[in-house]
């Protein structure tokens, strides 16, 4: 790519100074080929004209803030990916990003930990964008007894905790069709996103032996069979059988908010709710 600087007009008619011309271009083909439009298909739903999008694509033309937009808009472009677009483009970014240890999301965080707390006694964490524990309630640790100390230094990643032979994985009963479910899930992540260091990761992971698995028997309460897959989980003298649910925030506006993630385990049979303290619909 070009690093000479030039004037490339807008659509507007003014003209912005590019160190790299082509570059907003590049990004929005990818999305748009990730997202397996053609450029007559993505022209249509975002009311601009295929050969407008075709020069936008090649950096023969630049596009309006509000055009950025809207394109991402109708390609389903995460707010981190916007702010990355809206600068190729020479624009300021719209979503803020912050940790979540800043002040200012001092009433998200503390949201976040009442959920999790509300969990309880059944083991739930937030993860990041690339599966990061950012936060835990108390039912999580005892789980985690035995793990090797590596595992649990933070940064703690929780894919990384569950597959790894030093892991969970030597006691995950179900440990086969725990593994597809999990790729399952980040391909289509991945394929989502497009996020080089979540690519690493799956390779990573990918590259951790299989222990085999040990044989369990069905959970009591099937009637989630053929919809979800349960995480069973040797601990002790027995084996918990657990379903994991994932809850997002939906309108968020800040980056770290809409890369969050709250990863909930829930008995799925009445033996392990017992074995957790309650009983399987709540009671205590």
């Amino acid at each position: 790519m070009t690093s000479e600087v030039i004037e490339t007009p807008r659509a507007d008619g003014s003209v912005v100074p590019m160190s790299t011309p082509t570059a907003i271009g590049e990004q929005l083909r990818a999305w748009r080929q990730r997202r397996r439009l053609s450029q007559l298909q993505l022209a249509t739903t975002a009311a601009t004209s295929q050969r407008h999008l075709s020069f936008v694509e090649s950096g023969r033309a630049m596009p309006s803030r509000e055009m950025v937009l809207r394109l991402a808009r109708h390609l389903s472009v995460p707010p981190r990916d916007r702010n990355t677009l809206l600068v190729a483009a020479g624009f300021a970014p719209v979503h803020r990003e912050r940790a979540l240890t800043d002040p200012a999301l001092g009433p998200v965080r503390a949201l976040v930990e009442r959920i999790l707390r509300g969990y309880e006694p059944y083991p739930a964490l937030a993860v990041d964008r690339h599966w990061t524990m950012v936060l835990a309630n108390a039912s999580v640790a005892p789980l985690l007894e035995g793990i090797a100390p590596a595992l649990l230094t933070p940064p703690i990643n929780v894919l990384r905790l569950s597959l790894h032979p030093e892991g969970l994985a030597p006691r995950i009963v179900n440990l086969d069709a725990w593994r597809e479910h999990l790729f399952a899930r980040l391909d289509a992540q991945l394929e989502a996103s497009g996020d080089a260091a979540l690519e690493a990761l799956i390779a990573e992971l990918r590259s951790y032996p299989a222990p085999h698995a040990r044989r369990g028997s069905p959970p009591s309460d099937t009637s989630l069979s053929g919809i979800a897959v349960p995480l069973e989980l040797a601990h002790g003298d027995r084996v918990l059988r657990f379903w994991s649910t994932t809850t997002v925030f939906g309108t968020p506006v800040d980056v770290t908010l809409s890369e969050l993630a709250i990863e909930a385990f829930l008995p799925a049979d009445p033996e392990t709710a017992r074995a957790l303290g309650t009983s399987v619909d709540g009671g205590r």
